[in-house]
């Protein structure tokens, strides 16, 4: 196969979370496809968790150092490293950014893709915006949910595309089964995403009221790192309840494989998700998954997955999910069919061909 033209993946995020995440990870996908060059905001968390490992894989690794979104810093810089690397394809994570970016490639070649991970709620279709993503060659969605989206809220140039892409798994899929529940032990549940208003936690915290009140034994694990502006929120409502012993905050973690290894249940009642990584993640693993019936879960479900959905932000019916899926925690059946379809729908080597056909 002849390598691909040089590519730059830029994430220019301030925050670690699913789409950054992703950003590393495609990285890595195609590293054997092509040259690549990971730009990323300089002081932010993803330099942090991940430069060191990159450039000891061989990844060149250039951070920008900016203030705002449409910055002259982000042009010129960006300019700069996309004409010194040779630079014709180029991934792009984020969104605000790109009224900089559309700056910075001017007069350039560039084969331009845009990632979609998450909802859009401000439709994008004025003039200034039309002009910024007329520049676009690929709009690339990790769902259906997400390409419908993309369509209603962003405006296309008269040669841009729109493709489907679903996300790989960042790990293989295990080769041993799920984790059953012994007689009265407690029943393992695990949340995994930022913690932040809408990801799910506060609602997830609530609806284990439920198996409180009926003598259920349980542990909430809630995993990821928490914006300072929803620990308040949090604090104030573990104080509220009688089982705050039982909700463990771990913060985040570089690797938790382990974690969902050592879990009944995966609860993430979130309100806007777009596909989530964690819950891929969960699915691969064999834990019995709920989530409200908004944004992709229903898609996953019809891609043939077993999950819990409850009507959209109904705490009584997100409690009524949890206690059915109480049920299933020894089904071994059901766990493992998830996994067996979760190694074939999210296989890194579909994804990397995938985004091969886009490249030049």
């Amino acid at each position: 196969m002849k390598p691909k033209e040089p590519t730059a993946i830029i994430c220019l995020s301030p925050y670690h979370g699913g789409m950054e995440m992703d950003a590393i990870r495609t990285a890595r996908l195609l590293k054997d496809i092509t040259d690549i060059t990971v730009i990323l905001k300089q002081g932010s968390p993803s330099e942090h968790h991940y430069r060191n490992a990159l450039e000891q894989e061989g990844f060149t690794v250039s951070t920008i150092s900016f203030r705002t979104a449409f910055s002259l810093s982000i042009i010129f810089q960006v300019r700069k490293l996309i004409r010194n690397q040779r630079t014709r394809n180029v991934i792009f994570f984020g969104a605000s950014e790109l009224r900089s970016l559309f700056f910075a490639f001017l007069g350039l070649n560039i084969n331009l893709v845009v990632r979609h991970g998450t909802t859009k709620t401000r439709p994008k279709k004025d003039p200034f915006h039309r002009l910024i993503y007329s520049r676009v060659n690929w709009h690339v969605a990790i769902c259906q949910h997400i390409a419908k989206n993309v369509r209603k809220i962003i405006p296309f140039g008269e040669h841009t595309r729109l493709k489907i892409i679903y996300s790989s798994l960042r790990k293989p899929v295990p080769d041993h089964d799920p984790l059953l529940r012994k007689d009265n032990e407690p029943v393992e549940i695990l949340h995994v995403g930022r913690l932040t208003g809408g990801k799910g936690q506060i609602d997830a915290i609530r609806v284990c009221g439920i198996l409180e009140e009926r003598g259920i034994p349980f542990r909430l694990q809630l995993v990821g790192e928490i914006d300072v502006s929803f620990r308040s929120e949090l604090e104030d409502v573990l104080s509220k309840i009688s089982y705050k012993d039982r909700i463990e905050c771990t913060g985040h973690v570089q690797d938790p494989a382990i974690l969902f290894q050592n879990a009944h249940i995966f609860l993430f009642p979130s309100k806007g998700e777009g596909l989530s990584n964690a819950f891929m993640e969960a699915l691969a693993n064999g834990l019995v998954c709920i989530a409200y019936e908004n944004t992709s879960f229903p898609e996953l479900r019809d891609l043939g997955f077993t999950c819990h959905l409850a009507e959209d932000q109904n705490l009584a019916a997100l409690e009524n999910c949890l206690i059915e899926a109480l049920t299933d925690i020894n089904n071994i059946e059901t766990r493992r069919s998830n996994m067996i379809l979760a190694k074939k729908l999210f296989d890194p080597s579909r994804e990397s061909k995938e985004y091969l056909d886009l490249m030049q």
